[in-house]
Formats: structure tokens, C-alpha cells, sequence
């Protein structure tokens, strides 16, 4: 199959124009003309994930993060962004990735996080005024009221968090949650607007944990863990729509950030 049949899968979930002006979506490394038997999908391009598609037969790589983000002015090797694209090239790999177009998409990434979180009746926190159908981040409401701690134990045991970090808690039990993948201290004035017990996120900075002042309490759910729904929303549109092509989850998408805790 041709990336280019792939890519339009993709894109019509999450076309290539809701990206942000800083991103570098769509295809990385490869031709759309180039014929492909199978894809990997990961949340990044590493050394351990082009292991796996060299030994599963993988000649592309659906990734959430792009692999290159600035242009690159010299081929030497020195950097392990230079390094992953000659040797993707080399070993005749194609690169992929969707990124804050999915992250923007009608019931992307937050949607998609929000639900597995059990968050229910959600509307875009932040809805873009151009096209008011895409946007960052949702806010929602929990079947019924749950205490705090016992809720960000929940989140920390479903997503395999090493450890949690949030503010001074503004209340015992929590609803009304806000939920933003990735880098989502930008929001947290909308978070306030609407009205949320809980604002879930990550990259948090030393002050954002001071932001809410008793409003609201915030939690850092780590980047990698947010948005590794990425690779389930991706299989899930390319299994159901591309029966004859063969997609595979990585085993050995790992978060590169570690825990002593």
C-alpha cells in the first residue's frame, strides 16, 4: 500500500492544516509514492522503536511526536535526532507523525484521554475561534462526586504513572475535571473560566502549581503518560479502515522520563 492511501486515513481524522504553526506534521522521512507492507505506532522515534520495525518487517512509523522538529543543517551524526533519520533512511524506514492536529482534532487526544478517565458530557476547553470544532483540551463532569486522592490514585494506576505531582488541594472530592494532553500549562486560566474542581495536564512549571490559588487543584500527569492514547486512537482508525494492511502497536514505546520514588 502507497503512504499516501495511509496518510489520507490519518488526515481525515485529523487533516494536516489543524496543526499548529510550530509543528512539523505529516510525513518526516519517505515518499508518498513509496510502497509499504506494515506500520508501527509509537509516541516517538527511538533507537528501541526502530528496533522493532526492523524486526517485525515494519517499513513505516506512525508516530504522535515528529521526529524532527527544526531544520537540520548537517548530516554528522552528532545528535540523536541526526542519528534516528539517517539511520530510518538507511534502513529504508518511513517516518510519520501526527501531532497537535490530532492533539486539536474533534474528539481527539484529550477526548479520547478524558473518556478513559471516566469523565463524561465534554465540551473543548479551549475552541479554536477560526473553526470552534477543533481546540485544546475538554471539560466534563464525573458520573457522581470522588474524593481526590482516591481519584488521582485511579489515574496513576490506569496510566502507570510514576508519580504524581499537584497543588495544594482546593477541595476533598472532585467532578468537574479539565483535561489537557501534553504541555497543557497554557490552559490554565481556561481551566479556571470553566469552573473545574481538577485540572489534569502536564510540564507543569514551579509556578502553575501556585496559578489556581485555592480555585482549583492541578495535577501533573507526565507527558508521555497522557499521550499515549495516540497509538490506540491511530490503530484503531487504520485497523478499521485499512482491513489488508497490517498495523502493530509498540512494545517498546517507553517514556524517557524515570521515577525514584
Amino acid at each position: 500500500m502507497k503512504i499516501k492511501e495511509i496518510a489520507a486515513v490519518i488526515e481525515q481524522l485529523a487533516p494536516l492544516q489543524w496543526q499548529e504553526s510550530y509543528d512539523n506534521s505529516g510525513l518526516v522521512v519517505g515518499r508518498m509514492e513509496q510502497e509499504v507492507q506494515k506500520a508501527l505506532i509509537a509516541v516517538d522515534v527511538t533507537d528501541e522503536v526502530l528496533d522493532e520495525a526492523e524486526r517485525e518487517g515494519c517499513d513505516l512509523v506512525i508516530t504522535h511526536h515528529p521526529l524532527i522538529f527544526h531544520p537540520l543543517k548537517r548530516f554528522n551524526g552528532e545528535g540523536y535526532v541526526q542519528r534516528l533519520v539517517e539511520r530510518a533512511i538507511r534502513s529504508g524506514i518511513a517516518l510519520y507523525a501526527c501531532h497537535t492536529n490530532l492533539d486539536s482534532a474533534p474528539h481527539g487526544m484529550s477526548w479520547h484521554l478524558a473518556s478513559e478517565l471516566g469523565i463524561e458530557n465534554l465540551q473543548l476547553l479551549e475552541p479554536r475561534q477560526a473553526n470552534p470544532e477543533t481546540g485544546f483540551g475538554v471539560v466534563g463532569e464525573l458520573p457522581e462526586q470522588m474524593n481526590l486522592k482516591e481519584y488521582l490514585a485511579r489515574i496513576k494506576a490506569h496510566l502507570g504513572i510514576g508519580a504524581i505531582r499537584h497543588s495544594a488541594p482546593a477541595t476533598e472530592t472532585v467532578r468537574r475535571i479539565a483535561v489537557c494532553t501534553g504541555s497543557g500549562g497554557s490552559l490554565m486560566e481556561e481551566a479556571r473560566r470553566a469552573g473545574c474542581d481538577l485540572y489534569l495536564t502536564a510540564d507543569l512549571k514551579y509556578n502553575d502549581f501556585m496559578t489556581p490559588d485555592g480555585a482549583f487543584t492541578v495535577a501533573d500527569i507526565g507527558h508521555f503518560e497522557s499521550e499515549y492514547c495516540a497509538i490506540r486512537i491511530l490503530f484503531d482508525v487504520l485497523s478499521k479502515k485499512l482491513l489488508t494492511f497490517a498495523v502493530r502497536k509498540s512494545e517498546y514505546s517507553c517514556n524517557p522520563i524515570h521515577y525514584l520514588v
